[in-house]
C-alpha cells in the first residue's frame, strides 16, 4: 500500500502539526491498528483509508486495512438497513438479517483481527464484534448521520453496537444513544490527492475546454450526488434567481444517476427545469472525475451546496480549500465548515441562497476575502494530517 509520505504535507498542514504527530507515534511504535470496512474503492471510508493506513505505517504504526465481503444477499442486506437508519422507507426480512450475520461469521474467520484496536467502518462489517478475540479494544466509526433512524433498524443495531469499547460519530447531532463512550472525529481531504492537489491555470482551462464550459461569466458551482436528499432543483432556482441581477453561468456536476432509479429520475427532472438554458451545464461526471471536479471548483466563483439532507459534505471542504466562498444549507455537517460571514454563508431558503450569490459576485474583495478565510479553516480543522492525529489520539486513549 503506497501513498504520499507524512513529510510531504509539512508545507499544508499547519505550523507544527507534523512535528506533533511525529511525537505521538513515538508513544505507539509496534502497537497494531486495523480498519475494516466493506470495499477499497468507491466510499468515503475507502478514500480515506486508503491515503490514512501508509501514513500510519510511515509513523511505525502497525495499520493494517481488512475487507469484508459477502453475496448478493449480504449486499441487499446492508442497503436496506443503511436506507432504515438514514430515516428512508426500507423492507427488512429475516432472511436478510440472517444472511448478514452469516457473513460477518465466515470472514471473521480469515480476517487477520488480532490487533490492539479493531476500527469497524459503518454498517456492513458491524457484526464482526460478535467474533472479536479476547485480546484488543474495538471502535465502531459511523460515517452516517443515524439522528433519524427508524426504531426497529436501530434496535438491531444497537444490539451489536453495546459489545464494542467506543464509538465514533462524525458529528454530535448525527449520534444515537448508546451506553458506550462516544467520541466524534471530523472526517478530512486529503491536499496532496488528484482531487485537491494545485492546478495550473492551463490544466483548469483545458478541463473546462473539453467540459464544454465558457469562461465568459462568474460560474457557479455545484458538486453533489443527483438524488432526493440533494435536490439539485434547489441550485437551479437560486441561480435563476440571483441572475436577474447579475449575470452568471451555472454548473451541476453529478454523479449516481446511471446507477440507481432515485438518481435516473433526478437528473431527468433537471435536465428538464433546465430547458436549453445555455447558461446552465448538468454533468453526470464518471467515477475517476476526481481531476474534473478540482479543476471545476477552482474555475468557480462561487460554490453551492444546497441539499435537504446530507452527511458531513465533504465538497464543501474541498471547495474551500480551493479557497472559494461557499453558500450552503444547514443540512448535515455543512454548518460545521461554512462559519456564517466568515467562510461563507449558510442559508435556509432558496431566496437566501440567490441574496447571498448576488452579494458575493456583485461585491469580488468580499468573496476574496471569505475564500481567504475559508482556505485557512480548511488547513487547521479539516485536513488529513489533523485526522491522523485524532486517530492515533484514540488508538493512544484506548490502548492505554
Amino acid at each position: 500500500m503506497t501513498g504520499p509520505r507524512l513529510e510531504e504535507y509539512r508545507d499544508v498542514a499547519p505550523r507544527g502539526a507534523i512535528d506533533l504527530l511525529l511525537k505521538l507515534a513515538e508513544r505507539l511504535q509496534g502497537r497494531r491498528f486495523v480498519h475494516v470496512n466493506a470495499s477499497r474503492y468507491g466510499s468515503g471510508s475507502s478514500e480515506i483509508l486508503a491515503r490514512l493506513v501508509p501514513l500510519f505505517q510511515d509513523l511505525g504504526v502497525d495499520a493494517a486495512w481488512e475487507v469484508i465481503v459477502g453475496d448478493p444477499a449480504f449486499y441487499a442486506a446492508t442497503h436496506a438497513l443503511e436506507t432504515a437508519l438514514s430515516g428512508q422507507p426500507a423492507a427488512i426480512t429475516e432472511a436478510m438479517l440472517v444472511s448478514y450475520v452469516e457473513a460477518a461469521a465466515t470472514n471473521a474467520a480469515t480476517l487477520r483481527l488480532e490487533s490492539d484496536l479493531v476500527m469497524v467502518h459503518d454498517l456492513p462489517a458491524l457484526p464482526l464484534v460478535r467474533h472479536r478475540p479476547e485480546r484488543g479494544r474495538w471502535a465502531w466509526r459511523c460515517h452516517a448521520d443515524l439522528s433519524r433512524a427508524w426504531r426497529r433498524a436501530w434496535h438491531l443495531v444497537r444490539r451489536d453496537l453495546e459489545h464494542y469499547d467506543a464509538v465514533v460519530y462524525s458529528m454530535p447531532k448525527f449520534a444515537q444513544r448508546v451506553r458506550v463512550p462516544m467520541l466524534v472525529v471530523h472526517p478530512s481531504i486529503d491536499p496532496l490527492g488528484e482531487k485537491n492537489r494545485e492546478l495550473g491555470r492551463s490544466e483548469v482551462r483545458e478541463v473546462l475546454d473539453r467540459l464544454g464550459i465558457p469562461r465568459d461569466k462568474p460560474l457557479l458551482l455545484q458538486v453533489a450526488a443527483y438524488s432526493r436528499a440533494t435536490e439539485p432543483t434547489r441550485a437551479l432556482t437560486a441561480f435563476r434567481l440571483a441572475r436577474k441581477y447579475v449575470p452568471c453561468r451555472l454548473v451541476l456536476a453529478g454523479w449516481g444517476a446511471t446507477d440507481n432509479p432515485e438518481g435516473g429520475a433526478v437528473l431527468a427532472e433537471l435536465r428538464e427545469a433546465a430547458g436549453q438554458d445555455p447558461d446552465v451545464h448538468v454533468l453526470v461526471m464518471p467515477p475517476d472525475a476526481a481531476r474534473e471536479l478540482n479543476a471545476l471548483q477552482r474555475a468557480a466563483t462561487v460554490v453551492l451546496h444546497l441539499p435537504l439532507r446530507e452527511g458531513f459534505g465533504l465538497a464543501v471542504a474541498e471547495a474551500m480549500w480551493k479557497g472559494k466562498p461557499v453558500v450552503g444549507s444547514v443540512a448535515g455537517g455543512i454548518p460545521a465548515q461554512v462559519l456564517f460571514e466568515v467562510t461563507g454563508y449558510t442559508v435556509g431558503s432558496v431566496e437566501g441562497a440567490a441574496f447571498r450569490i448576488r452579494q458575493l459576485l456583485q461585491s469580488p474583495d468580499l468573496a476574496v476575502r471569505l475564500g481567504g478565510a475559508a482556505r485557512e479553516y480548511v488547513r487547521r480543522n479539516f485536513l488529513l494530517p489533523r485526522h491522523l492525529g485524532d486517530y492515533l489520539a484514540l488508538l493512544a486513549q484506548m490502548t492505554a
